[in-house]
């Protein structure tokens, strides 16, 4: 009989690429999410990819009775991999009552729908964003915590002292906790990538964009940061190393049963955002129209994270480099822009307004 896992907020970006790999490693999958930022069409490819169906449940963690269901339904399960929460800095920002509620309320009700049950091990989704501005770098799992720059790191910091109390205090749930920052990138079928499900915060969804002619140029956050080219420093790793990781570490922390760890899922090197830019222009082969703005309220200047402890313990190391990202990315827009259902999304939500620098078609 396969084990079965539970994960949250599975048809989202990282989450989607995560249960192709967790399926093909042997798994037998559960993914509850609300869809609220998701796309059914993403979800669809991924059985696709993994060539048989996956359950998929329309639970909203912010709900205790439909969260205690489905938890209670699939109490044989005997692990959780938790993605389902909102992820932007400068959203947050904006909306941090919704991110307090989404991604603490949402962790709390999933946590106590957890009580009664078998299940035993739980990998959650952290963020490089709870080291704050961090005093030296590549940050290491032994930095405390500085003072979170935006309500989203807040949540991340407020889950990992949760999901650790509870391990220690409670000792029934085993945890692991991974820190990551920029996933990037798609996977290499191109069958699934980054979803344009609402406005992109993210560099890479919007530099595509503006090489399609659907936004006139990127914004460039900040060009005054202690850095070497003044914008910001931020550590960029591919979805499928990241998808990768999770797998192993899910082994890990079933085979070893930690009370609480956590692993940083980095490339130990930070790029900058004109890096960033330079590097899809040099290996697309297509010009990138940015502009300098002030900077944003929430963005640190740099962080990025030592990978040393992922690689000795869980046998992970980031494989692919940034040609792959910058690649990988820009081909999976291609895809999207030559999808009838993926177009026509684009086009009402991104009209081609502006001078396109790429062919698309």
């Amino acid at each position: 009989m396969q084990e079965k896992i539970i994960v949250t907020g599975g048809s989202g970006y990282i989450g989607s690429h995560t249960v192709v790999e967790l399926a093909k490693s042997g798994y037998d999958i559960i993914c509850l999410d609300n869809m609220e930022r998701a796309d059914r069409e993403i979800w669809n490819r991924v059985q696709e990819i993994v060539g048989r169906e996956i359950p998929l449940e329309e639970v909203d963690l912010r709900d205790w009775e439909s969260t205690r269901q489905a938890i209670e339904k699939h109490s044989d399960a005997i692990g959780v991999v938790h993605f389902a929460a909102y992820k932007y800095v400068s959203e947050s920002v904006r909306k941090p009552m919704d991110y307090f509620y989404n991604n603490v309320i949402g962790l709390l009700n999933l946590l106590k729908a957890i009580e009664k049950t078998s299940i035993r091990y739980f990998l959650f989704s952290s963020s490089c964003s709870v080291y704050g501005n961090a005093k030296s770098l590549p940050v290491t799992e032994e930095m405390p915590f500085e003072e979170a720059e935006s309500p989203y790191a807040r949540t991340k910091q407020i889950a990992e002292h949760i999901l650790k109390d509870l391990a220690v205090y409670e000792g029934k749930l085993k945890v692991v906790s991974l820190r990551y920052f920029n996933p990037v990138g798609a996977h290499p079928t191109y069958k699934i990538g980054e979803a344009l499900v609402g406005e992109p915060e993210n560099l890479f969804p919007r530099i595509n964009l503006a090489v399609a002619g659907r936004l006139p140029q990127i914004t460039i956050f900040g060009n005054d940061y202690p850095t070497r080219d003044g914008t910001p420093i931020r550590d960029y790793i591919h979805i499928m190393d990241l998808a990768e990781a999770h797998v192993l570490a899910m082994k890990w922390l079933i085979e070893n049963e930690p009370v609480y760890e956590v692993f940083n899922l980095g490339t130990g090197d930070g790029l900058t955002v004109l890096e960033i830019i330079k590097a899809f222009e040099e290996y697309n082969g297509i010009a990138v129209p940015y502009s300098f703005g002030p900077r944003r309220k929430g963005d640190v200047a740099a962080v990025y994270a030592s990978g040393e402890k992922a690689e000795r313990v869980l046998g992970w190391k980031p494989k692919r480099k940034v040609k792959e990202m910058v690649v990988d990315a820009w081909r999976w827009h291609l895809v999207m822009e030559q999808t009838p259902y993926f177009r026509k999304r684009l086009d009402e939500k991104f009209p081609r307004e502006y001078s396109a620098t790429a062919s698309i078609v």
